[in-house]
């Protein structure tokens, strides 16, 4: 399913899930903020450990009442350095990719071009302009879903610098990223610079 060798994590179980569950995916996506990669993207394998087997869908998250998925990203370790406010968000993802593609998360990119996907991206909760467009880039690079017009769409992040989510792929992926950010942060400079 995706477009090489799978790492995101450096987890075995986490990146199998990330690279095989559209929504652990998402999940990890709006998760990965103001917490180091690793963290976020591994968050869905706990949350799905904790929800079990039969919550794991955007219908059944959608459906819990938020405070039982809050006592999940609460729990210890906690899923977030925020865990409370991203259980709010990722129920109100859940929520909206329920009452707007009936729970099917590939509805939102599939069979259209990139800037209709990237539009809708945009109107879920969690994700902003930045985000969506690395999402966008995410698809493309590590699963081979690339929508006419993708490189365009979600540039800077689809070129070969390494500087996001999408472009890692093994430990010295990771590393060339972080050292990225860092030389970035450092000249003042964003992602998208």
């Amino acid at each position: 399913m995706s477009a090489g060798p799978f790492f995101l994590t450096g987890h075995a179980e986490a990146d199998q899930l990330l690279e095989h569950d559209r929504l652990a995916l998402l999940i990890g996506m709006v998760l990965d903020q103001q917490v180091p990669i690793e963290w976020a993207f591994a968050a869905p394998a706990t949350l799905r450990r904790r929800l079990g087997e039969g919550a794991w869908t955007v219908g059944a998250i959608a459906a819990m009442h938020e405070d039982d998925l809050v006592a999940a990203f609460v729990d210890k370790p906690a899923l977030h350095r925020f865990p409370a406010a991203m259980a709010r968000r990722i129920s109100a993802l859940c929520r909206a990719i329920e009452d707007r593609y009936d729970g099917d998360i590939e509805a939102i990119w599939r069979d259209v071009d990139a800037a209709t996907a990237l539009r809708r991206l945009r109107a879920l909760p969690g994700f902003g302009a930045e985000k969506s467009r690395i999402f966008l880039a995410v698809l493309a690079k590590k699963y081979g879903v690339a929508p006419p017009g993708w490189v365009e769409a979600c540039t800077p992040f689809g070129d070969d610098q390494p500087r996001t989510a999408a472009d890692i792929r093994s430990p010295e992926t990771l590393a060339a990223v972080r050292a990225w950010k860092k030389a970035q942060r450092a000249a003042g400079r964003s992602k998208a610079d």
